[in-house]
């Protein structure tokens, strides 16, 4: 009875913090701040794959960062989700915002954030995300909320681990990003459609070829992509770029041979009135400009980009 009750305790009160191992905390407030900490980034890898969209990270690839991710994926470790979930939604903020360059001293601290707010703060960070709920609102009316399409693992993967990870973090940050104002919403529009060998250990090159062609977008969803707002691409690292660069090309596949016409229910006579969908025509493979991806984490030196 004693260890049930132990176990059970452990769920609801986690015996150490995912970042540091401090007992009894989901994350402390010094993992928090290195995780959140410092307002999100693009970032690039070296070399960069073709095809990859437009990246933001909310935090380096550091030891506590790396710990956090580990526990929630491989140990399973669901209440550090919500966390996960609050970087994951900062990064997919800071790619709907229009572009900032950032100056010469590199990635932004919180006090200073992107556009001047401060992220620190808690006024200027409600003010932050009100003006991207607004922009996005304003940018897509009628197309939708943010659509967060999590890059998908291998299904035995995802039976061995006894969970989705991926899913799991971009339902928290859909649930955030609502909560701060900006519409979105979880879309599971991408499958494996052949067996990847294991990614550890292979170098950037070798990556993107055990990669080429292994995503599809699953039936129906090139509709759904088409006809919802802006689409993020989801994940919880970027090493290589190579697993994002690979879903960006399965989703702007799928982009492209849809028929992006809507009906806007006037008519003149017996001739029904149809409209094009503003940044929504993708035949030529123009898809480009609605496809972004966040991830929470990505190697220090990818954050380099934000120094030239």
């Amino acid at each position: 009875m004693r260890g049930w009750w132990r176990d059970l305790t452990d769920l609801v009160l986690p015996a150490e913090c995912g970042g540091c191992g401090r007992p009894r905390t989901v994350l402390c407030p010094e993992c928090r701040a290195v995780l959140t900490g410092a307002a999100p980034c693009r970032v690039r890898p070296v070399p960069e794959p073709a095809g990859l969209s437009v990246v933001h990270a909310a935090a380096p690839y550091g030891d506590e960062v790396r710990a956090m991710l580990l526990a929630h994926k491989e140990r399973g470790v669901l209440a550090l989700a919500a966390p996960l979930g609050v970087a994951l939604a900062g990064a997919v903020r800071a790619g709907l915002e229009p572009a900032v360059r950032p100056g010469q001293a590199g990635r932004p601290t919180a006090s200073q954030g992107p556009q001047g707010f401060g992220k620190g703060d808690v006024r200027g960070e409600r003010e932050r995300a009100d003006t991207v709920g607004a922009a996005v609102r304003a940018a897509g009316a009628g197309h939708g909320p943010v659509l967060l399409v999590p890059v998908p693992s291998a299904r035995r993967v995802v039976r061995a681990r006894g969970h989705d990870p991926t899913r799991r973090i971009a339902l928290a940050a859909a649930g955030e990003l609502r909560r701060t104002g900006t519409p979105a919403r979880v879309l599971g529009a991408l499958r494996q459609k052949r067996g990847v060998a294991d990614q550890s250990g292979l170098n950037s090159r070798q990556r993107a070829v055990n990669l080429a062609g292994a995503l599809e977008v699953v039936a129906g969803g090139g509709r759904m992509l088409a006809e919802g707002g802006q689409v993020v691409l989801v994940d919880d690292l970027m090493t290589t770029g190579a697993s994002l660069a690979e879903a960006a090309r399965a989703v702007r596949a799928a982009q492209s041979g849809v028929r992006t016409l809507r009906w806007t229910g006037e008519r003149t006579g017996r001739t029904e009135v149809y409209r094009r969908i503003p940044g929504r025509e993708q035949a030529g493979g123009r898809s480009g400009a609605t496809v972004c991806s966040a991830v929470i984490a990505a190697p220090p030196d990818a954050f380099e980009i934000n120094r030239n």
